[in-house]
C-alpha cells in the first residue's frame, strides 16, 4: 500500500440474534420521533409493529412510510422526506432491504441540507450539515447497506440509478439481526447471497483494496461461500441464516471502503431499464466479469478459488483462479438464478440500450476500479456475452 487509507463505519453496529431489541434504546438517545422507512411486506410480517412497540417502551414515537416497494427512487425519497418534515420527526429508522435502507439514507441527508438527492452524485455538491441520526435494520442478507456510505437512487426521469458516495450517508447506527431474514423467500436468498457475494470479491479485487477491507472481504467471502447454499435450501437453518447476515455485514463495510467494480458498474444500467432486481443483475454478470478480469488479477482470483475448494491442495494460481470462476458460476446455477436471456429480456429490446448501458456504466465510476478497466466497446460487447452466459 502507497498511500495512507480510510476506513469508516458506523459509529455502533449490533449484530447477532435479538440484536433487533436495541432500537428502542438506541433511538432514544437519538431523538423523540422517528420515521420508519420500510415496506409492506415488513408490515405483513409484523416486523413494523414489533418495532414501534420497541420504541414505544423507550418513549419515543414513531410514524411509518411504507411506500418503498421496488429499487429505491427519487419518488420514495420525495415521499419519505414530506412525510419525515410532516410528522416533525427527528431520527430515522429503516427497516427492511437495500432499498428500504437507501431510501432512509437519503431522507437523513436531505432533511437538513436540502435539495434533490441527485444533487449529491459524484461529489457535485458536498453533504456541509450532518444528517439526522439514521438506525439501519436489514431484514435481507445481501446488501451490506447497514454498514456503507453508499446510496443508490433511480432517477424516474431518465431511468439512470445513481450511485452517491458520501460519509454523510453512512448509518450512525446498524442493527444486524440473522432472525429477521428467516422470512426470506429462496429467490430472495439466493439474490441477496449472491450480492453479498459479489460485494466481497470486488472489494477484494478493487484497485482501492488496502489490508482491512481484505480481511474482511476473506472473512466474508469464507462465510457466504461454506453457508449461502445451506441457507437457500433450509431458510429455517438459523447457523446459517447468521453466517451470511455477518458476511454480508462484512462484505458492505470492506466495499464501502474498498469500492465495488466493474460488476455494480454494468449491473445498475440493467436494474434501471429492465427492472432487474440488483443482486440478480449482480449474479447474472458475475462469472462473466471475473473472467474478462482474470488476465489483471490472477493472484487475487487464485486466492478467492481456494476458498470455493480449500481441499485442493498443490494448484497453481492459474488453476485456482479457473476454479473461482467456474465456482462462482456453479453456485449461480444451483442457486437457480437466470442468464438476462433467461430473466426474459428481448434481445431486440436488449441490443436497443446496450450503448447506453455501457455508457451509463462507465458514467458510474465503478468500472474504473476493475483490475482490468474495460472500453466503451469491450464493455457493449460483455453485455452481449452476459446475455447468454
Amino acid at each position: 500500500m502507497k498511500n495512507f487509507a480510510v476506513f469508516r463505519t458506523p459509529n455502533s453496529i449490533f449484530y447477532g440474534r435479538n440484536a433487533f431489541d436495541n432500537v428502542g434504546r438506541e433511538a432514544a438517545i437519538r431523538g423523540k420521533k422517528a420515521l420508519i422507512v420500510s415496506d409492506k411486506i415488513m408490515d405483513q410480517l409484523g416486523n413494523i409493529s414489533k418495532c414501534q412497540n420497541l420504541l414505544n417502551q423507550a418513549g419515543v414515537a414513531a410514524s411509518v412510510y411504507q411506500g418503498v416497494d421496488s429499487e429505491p427512487t427519487d419518488q420514495y425519497v420525495r415521499e419519505a422526506l414530506e412525510l419525515f418534515q410532516q410528522e416533525q420527526c427527528d431520527l430515522v429508522i429503516s427497516l427492511g432491504g437495500g432499498s428500504c435502507i437507501d431510501t432512509a439514507k437519503s431522507v437523513a441527508v436531505l432533511a437538513t441540507n436540502g435539495g434533490y438527492i441527485g444533487d449529491y452524485q459524484r461529489e457535485k455538491n458536498i453533504v456541509a450539515k450532518p444528517p439526522i441520526p439514521h438506525i439501519a435494520i436489514p431484514t435481507t442478507a445481501g446488501t451490506g447497506s447497514e454498514a456503507t456510505d453508499v446510496t443508490v437512487i433511480t432517477n424516474t426521469t431518465n431511468d439512470v440509478k445513481m450511485m452517491i458516495k458520501q460519509p454523510a450517508f453512512l448509518p450512525e447506527v446498524a442493527i444486524v439481526d440473522p432472525l429477521l431474514t428467516i422470512s426470506s423467500p429462496k429467490a430472495v436468498t439466493a439474490a441477496t447471497g449472491v450480492d453479498a457475494l459479489s460485494h466481497a470479491i470486488e472489494a477484494y479485487l478493487s484497485r482501492k483494496a488496502q489490508p482491512m477491507t481484505d480481511t474482511l472481504a476473506i472473512s466474508a467471502m469464507e462465510l457466504i461461500i461454506s453457508n449461502l447454499q445451506s441457507a437457500y435450501d433450509n431458510g429455517e437453518n438459523t447457523d446459517a441464516r447468521e453466517a451470511i447476515s455477518l458476511g454480508s455485514l462484512q462484505a458492505g463495510m470492506a466495499f464501502s471502503n474498498a469500492s465495488v467494480c466493474l460488476v455494480h458498474g454494468m449491473s445498475r444500467p440493467i436494474g434501471a431499464l429492465f427492472h432487474v432486481p440488483h443482486g440478480i443483475s449482480n449474479a447474472m454478470l458475475l462469472p462473466a466479469v471475473l473472467e474478462f478480469s482474470m488476465g489483471a488479477c490472477i493472484n487475487r482470483l487464485a486466492v478467492i478459488g481456494r476458498l470455493f475448494q480449500p481441499q485442493k491442495v498443490g494448484l497453481s494460481d492459474d488453476e485456482a483462479a479457473e476454479i473461482a470462476v467456474s465456482s462462482v458460476a456453479s453456485l449461480c446455477q444451483n442457486l437457480n438464478i437466470p442468464n438476462l436471456k433467461g430473466w426474459g429480456i428481448e434481445q431486440q429490446a436488449f441490443d436497443r440500450v446496450v450503448e447506453k448501458m455501457a455508457a451509463d456504466a462507465i458514467e458510474s465510476g465503478s468500472p474504473g476500479n476493475n483490475p482490468r478497466i474495460p472500453t466503451h466497446r469491450e464493455l457493449v460487447e460483455l453485455y452481449q456475452i452476459c446475455y447468454h452466459y
